[in-house]
């Protein structure tokens, strides 16, 4: 069956206004009580930044022919075993029929702090993905086709995070491509790692001002870590799944 892409773009669009804004009311409400956090931390404790990238995703399911699918997005309900930990908390699992279809995170990182925060977010990335592969190897989800595993960035499009870089390594040398890279570069050059190694099936970056809270405005990097990439790809695997249910 051909994908439905469910109007992504302007979804998308309509989900990074909500980012920001959310980040603003969150702020808001805390200097309002009184009770502001350190830096950026303000504007994310209140959770649900990226909900508007969650629903889009429903939406996907939905429209590539999973509609009774069970999509999991509360606490309780999105833990998985892994290999070496018990369990991990995912920001949204897809089942159907009580296979796992899909495990998906979406993350962001806001100025003006970049520099440690990539590096966690990396370290977070690559040992989660590792943890979930070696789970599904073992069997933890039964014997069933590999889900989609998928990885969303959504980084702030700043001066600090288009800047070139510098690394020290005093014994050998950074590999050329992370050389005077910005943040932005460097979450590229990520997700691209993470797709090509197959740890992800697929993994986006998307850089967005903070103006878009007004027009949702957000450019990709490159095609292969775009979300439309991203997007494409994991409708056509829901489209596979339903396919498979159809013709089972």
């Amino acid at each position: 069956m051909a994908i439905n892409l469910a109007n992504y773009d302007k979804k998308t669009r309509e989900a990074i206004q909500a980012f920001w804004g959310n980040r603003e009311k969150a702020r808001q409400k805390q200097i309002e009580a009184g009770k502001v956090d350190a830096g950026e931390r303000s504007s994310v404790t209140g959770g649900m930044n990226m909900d508007g990238f969650v629903a889009l995703v429903i939406d996907l399911v939905k429209a590539n022919g999973l509609e009774h699918a069970d999509i999991h997005r509360a606490r309780r309900v999105v833990t998985l075993p892994g290999y070496f930990r018990p369990t991990k908390l995912w920001d949204l699992l897809v089942l159907n029929q009580g296979r796992l279809i899909a495990a998906l995170e979406f993350k962001s990182q806001v100025g003006p702090s970049f520099g440690n925060n990539f590096n966690n977010r990396a370290e977070e990335a690559i040992g989660t993905a590792h943890d979930l592969w070696t789970a599904y190897r073992e069997g933890a989800f039964g014997k069933n086709s590999k889900p989609f595993v998928g990885w969303v960035m959504l980084v702030e499009d700043a001066a600090k995070s288009r800047s070139p870089v510098r690394d020290a390594s005093p014994h050998f040398p950074v590999f050329r491509e992370f050389q005077n890279a910005s943040y932005l570069e460097r979450y590229k050059l990520l997700c691209q790692r993470l797709a090509q190694e197959q740890l992800y099936t697929t993994a986006s970056v998307i850089a967005s001002p903070r103006s878009a809270a007004s027009d949702g405005a957000y450019s990709d990097l490159d095609e292969m870590t775009s979300f439309k990439t991203f997007v494409t790809s994991f409708a056509g695997h829901v489209a596979a799944e339903a396919a498979r249910v159809t013709f089972r």
